[in-house]
């Protein structure tokens, strides 16, 4: 029963948030490199309109198409500074399409956890389209509570990115503080800011 309780009050580290694709744990090999440990399939359609934006493409109407998850390197970094009571982690997605491509909107962030999957709420801010050159880089932040309760925590086993408006996902090691902390729902939750935000805050 103790054990119960605890996954319940694990479960709540995040409150309000909404079940994505990334959830799916039918993982498959991924041919990219050690950046990119697996992929997933899955369906998350909350995520930005699908479609084109103008820009400097090869398409004759000067639209570019949405960028796809095997035309991208995803990695992922440690950006919290020291005494900040909330964690930042900075993921990079780099074009390797060798064309132009577009990103709009929010990727989809889960958390893989000893307590199960918790999906990254969106912070809200504005999310432009952003015409990614070939091999040119953009960022967005996800943003946590520190476990600084001095208990264990919800340890934190990975990350599991999909780019907007697509269903295959990036599994990734998680490069920030090893646990969360356990709270009855009404803490910090963790937020993925839009294409294009990064650093402090997302």
């Amino acid at each position: 029963m103790r054990a119960h309780k605890l996954t319940v009050a694990a479960l709540a580290v995040v409150a309000g948030l909404s079940l994505t694709a990334c959830q799916n744990e039918d993982v498959a090999a991924d041919p990219k490199p050690a950046t990119s440990a697996s992929t997933t399939n899955g369906g998350d359609t909350d995520q930005a309109q699908e479609g084109t934006v103008a820009g400097t493409g090869s398409n004759e109407d000067g639209t570019v198409d949405d960028c796809r998850t095997d035309e991208l390197e995803v990695t992922a970094s440690d950006v919290t500074i020291d005494g900040d009571t909330v964690g930042t982690v900075a993921v990079d997605l780099t074009n390797g399409g060798g064309r132009d491509c577009a990103l709009t909107g929010y990727a989809g962030v889960d958390l893989k956890t000893d307590a199960g999957s918790l999906s990254a709420e969106r912070t809200g801010e504005e999310a432009p389209s952003v015409v990614l050159k070939d091999g040119d880089t953009v960022s967005f932040a996800v943003t946590y509570p520190v476990n600084d309760s001095g208990g264990s925590g919800v340890r934190v086993t990975g990350l599991v990115v999909t780019p907007p408006d697509e269903t295959k996902s990036v599994t990734l090691d998680w490069p920030g503080g090893s646990s969360l902390p356990v709270t009855d729902g009404s803490g910090t939750p963790v937020k993925v800011g839009p294409i294009g935000s990064a650093g402090q805050g997302g």
